[in-house]
């Protein structure tokens, strides 16, 4: 009986330090929010381009220099730069072409066609889907037909609605024509899955995690400790449902039913959205929850093809012009040190509720 009261003492010292944990928070994010309202008016971030080719070329000419004999590197370094410039050359003459005929679209064949990759790790509130919709809307501003998008997407799911709103992001590529691809080398499961099914293609690697096709919620209730205790908690709603379960009052049977019976919409929202954009799936084999590597992922229809994001985009670099996009955003230290404690903060209550994540 008395490890038990250890017990609950150990867990009422836990409630408190929390709560003074979320009061410095709170403090931290007013002053940090203080901070911000100063800038309002002016840039929190830019635009970052990277062109990939580049990256690989020096990669090649780094080892070359290292192993081939001096003579014969300076021969292939000759060779390269003048094919650079003949690209560069043709470049120049194709854009000076388009500009008389008063075509932005070169005719195909003209210049080589571009690939934009963006990435996107994702965390349980998908919390970077603000780079991600400013990393779309500036593709968006140049990208054709012809071109491509690949998104480098790993995330293990997380919360609906930040989630949903990502896949819309990729669905405005689709939208505008624009051919998507989504590589995975680590795992796209449940709203990470929601994401990559919005693609053309679905790219990974032979032991990435993929599907998920399902809705998890959980949440601890300590009504018992608190009324052991003689603590009473009161909860007022407007409306039958407002709120179904609770952490500190008393849940009852019929709002557990309503709770499930909401889950279980979302989760058909789940497979309606994802079985629309591909249709090869048989929903009822993979809507279950589960996850598939390689090959048993190809056969259940989930992905496409398997292959890393570094060997899809070097072959792509052989022949068309490719261009990493990122947003990267300006930041106060204090605004950093929000952020990092933020993150720490919504990892431990996620160990403990994970209300409304796929």
């Amino acid at each position: 009986m008395a490890s038990l009261d250890y017990f609950y003492d150990y867990l009422l010292f836990l409630a408190q330090a929390v709560t003074v944990v979320v009061a410095v928070l709170l403090i931290l994010s007013a002053i940090a929010s203080l901070g911000m309202k100063r800038q309002q008016q002016g840039s929190h971030g830019h635009l970052e381009i990277r062109k990939l080719n580049d990256r690989l070329n020096s990669l090649k000419d780094s080892l070359r220099q290292a192993v081939l004999p001096h003579a014969q590197f300076k021969k292939l370094h000759k060779q390269d730069q003048k094919k650079e410039k003949a690209e560069q050359k043709q470049a120049v003459k194709t854009a000076k072409k388009a500009e008389k005929q008063a075509d932005p679209q070169p005719s195909e064949g003209d210049s080589r066609s571009r690939i934009f990759v963006l990435h996107f790790e994702g965390d349980i509130q998908a919390s970077k889907v603000d780079h991600l919709r400013t990393e779309v809307t500036a593709v968006l501003t140049l990208a054709e037909p012809s071109d491509e998008v690949v998104v480098c997407l790993e995330s293990p799911g997380g919360a609906v609605h930040g989630y949903g709103l990502a896949a819309s992001q990729l669905d405005r590529i689709r939208q505008h024509g624009i051919p998507l691809v989504v590589a995975v080398d680590k795992v796209a499961a449940s709203g990470g899955y929601l994401m990559a099914a919005v693609a053309d293609r679905i790219l990974a690697a032979p032991f990435a995690v993929i599907g998920s096709i399902g809705v998890l919620a959980q949440i601890p209730n300590v009504h018992r400790l608190l009324k052991k205790h003689d603590v009473d908690v009161e909860l007022l709603t407007a409306g039958k449902y407002k709120r179904t379960l609770t952490v500190l009052g008393e849940n009852t049977d019929e709002g557990r039913q309503k709770f499930i019976e909401e889950l279980e919409d979302i989760h058909a929202l789940f497979q309606e959205y994802v079985g629309t954009r591909r249709p090869a799936l048989d929903m009822a084999e993979v809507a279950t929850g589960e996850v598939w590597y390689g090959d048993r992922a190809i056969a259940k229809h989930l992905i496409d093809e398997l292959s890393t994001s570094d060997e899809y985009l070097a072959q792509a670099c052989e022949d068309r012009d490719v261009f990493q996009v990122r947003w990267v955003e300006h930041k106060k230290p204090i605004e950093r040190l929000m952020a990092q404690a933020e993150m720490s903060l919504g990892r431990l209550v996620d160990r403990f509720t994970n209300v409304g994540h796929r």
